[in-house]
């Protein structure tokens, strides 16, 4: 399968607001991508195109099934975590891995345990009484250990620890992904995933500024620290996207330079995903 998810012209309404304007894009196997924009944004009505959840006009194919029309089909091969926990809650943890193993095909229920085993999490205690780290490891944990080509992570780490956000990421690339499968990752915390992701999008108003992967960012995309007694003089001459001062400097953010030429006017990075994200803002991010 040379693409996992295929949007064409994806449009959706909500009254007079447009949720998700237009939108076309790509996925293939072995990408991990992230999904950025702030609240309101569209990503979680993007999400919910893509798993059949909701009505749409365009045309979508993810893993070779229409969405909507063949969404049980889809979701054999879809994983997907929330930051609010979907599981049920009046079943016991052992309750829930007895059920799961019964109906789905691809569920590994020793792989599941294996994976509890690393946690806190008791057996016998009903979903309910978890805690919200505790729900969502068990969650991830049944996710993983079944057998899906596509894993959805919708704000998963919301309002968790920052020891636990690293686990959960460590275990996705550890328990889950491969050159064929993909990972989308919507998240407000881009700073703690950038380092894992081949690409990235970013969309705001229901629309995609932009679509690239990481490679091509640091190609298109320039960070230039420069004396402050300067600044004046270069910003004139370099148009910057954007600009903040730190130090008694300013780091302009460029794009589509030449990098030779800059050398000699001060320090030259490569800029985080979340300072491009900002700069195509406009600083509203």
């Amino acid at each position: 399968m040379s693409t996992l998810i295929d949007l064409k012209n994806i449009t959706k309404n909500y009254g007079d607001l447009k949720a998700l304007d237009n939108v076309s894009l790509e996925i293939s196997p072995g990408r991990i991508v992230g999904l950025v924009g702030p609240n309101g944004a569209g990503k979680t009505t993007l999400l919910r195109a893509i798993t059949g959840e909701l009505d749409y006009t365009g045309e979508a194919k993810v893993l070779d099934f229409e969405p909507r029309s063949q969404r049980a089909d889809l979701m054999t091969k879809t994983g997907v975590i929330h930051d609010i926990a979907v599981l049920p809650s009046w079943m016991k943890v052992v309750e829930l891995l007895k059920f799961l193993d019964g109906i789905h095909p691809g569920f590994n229920r020793s792989k599941a345990e294996t994976f509890l085993k690393t946690t806190t999490i008791p057996m016998d205690k009903k979903i309910k009484t978890l805690s919200k780290g505790m729900k969502t490891q068990l969650h991830l944990a049944v996710t993983l250990a079944t057998d899906t080509q596509l894993l959805i992570l919708d704000e998963p780490t919301h309002g968790l620890d920052i020891l636990f956000r690293k686990q959960l990421y460590t275990s996705v690339l550890e328990d889950y992904f491969d050159e064929e499968k993909s990972i989308l990752i919507s998240t407000h915390q881009i700073e703690e995933v950038e380092h894992i992701l081949s690409d990235v999008i970013f969309i705001n108003k229901g629309k995609i500024l932009l679509h690239a992967s990481i490679d091509e960012l640091g190609e298109r995309f320039t960070q230039l620290t420069v004396p402050a007694d300067q600044a004046d003089e270069l910003r004139e001459q370099l148009k910057p996207m954007s600009e903040y001062g730190i130090l008694g400097r300013r780091v302009f953010l460029l794009e589509n330079t030449d990098n030779k030429a800059l050398v000699e006017l001060g320090d030259i990075q490569t800029p985080s995903v979340a300072d491009i994200f900002v700069a195509l803002m406009g600083g509203e991010a």
